[in-house]
């Protein structure tokens, strides 16, 4: 099923990624963490179907995505860069993506952040974050997505690493076994990791050589 919706505003949160709000069909329903198939309502694009995760809270009136554009090839996301205010989108239904189970560790890298805002946003509105640790990656500090809306939130249960450069407050590296071991001490906590297939295989693959249940390690399948 797909809904035809308008775009009620565009907001550029770095330098390639953008905020997209739409209107919200009535009766439109997800949890937070879950994603939908959405195209573009232009020739050539309606049928070029690609999954996002809603950023919003589901009682919110409109839907928000938070979309990284990939300028090097021509494809949905680099078309989603040149969207207006009042230009159209086509979504789907809601479909499962990562399931909120109990506090843990979000893992996320680059665009991998998406489902984590909504589930984040969810535990804020109910005084719920206490026992939440956020860990992004990132290559630079100007990829880092919402940086200082992690740190209002998390403080400093909010770790930001960077691959490609080193910068004040950002940790410097990958999310590898040494770097987990260093800054987690319980793994029997729930952990949720999203990000480059690369990564969320190498980040679980670690996760449980450290000792956390391979049923405590939420990703998308």
């Amino acid at each position: 099923m797909s809904n035809n919706v308008k775009i009620i505003s565009v907001r550029s949160l770095t330098h390639d990624v953008k905020e997209i709000k739409v209107e919200k069909p009535r009766g439109y329903t997800f949890v937070p963490g879950q994603a939908t198939e959405v195209a573009i309502d232009k020739e050539g694009w309606r049928d070029e179907k690609r999954p996002f995760t809603f950023t919003s809270l589901p009682e919110e009136e409109h839907l928000e995505f938070v979309i990284k554009s990939y300028r090097d090839h021509q494809g949905v996301t680099y078309q989603v860069d040149g969207l207006l205010e009042g230009d159209r989108l086509l979504i789907g239904d809601a479909w499962g993506a990562i399931t909120y189970r109990g506090p843990g560790v979000f893992i996320a890298g680059g665009a991998g952040i998406t489902p984590f805002i909504s589930i984040l946003r969810l535990l804020e509105s109910k005084g719920q974050l206490a026992g939440h640790k956020l860990i992004f990656a990132n290559k630079r500090g100007k990829d880092v997505v919402l940086e200082s809306y992690f740190y209002d939130l998390l403080g400093e249960n909010f770790l930001s690493i960077l691959s490609d450069e080193k910068v004040d407050g950002h940790h410097h590296g990958m999310v590898n076994m040494a770097f987990l071991n260093e800054q987690l001490s319980d793994f029997s906590q729930e952990f949720y990791v999203c990000g480059p297939e690369g990564m969320v295989k190498d980040v679980s693959s670690s996760l449980e050589q450290l000792g956390a249940r391979p049923d405590g390690i939420t990703f998308e399948k």
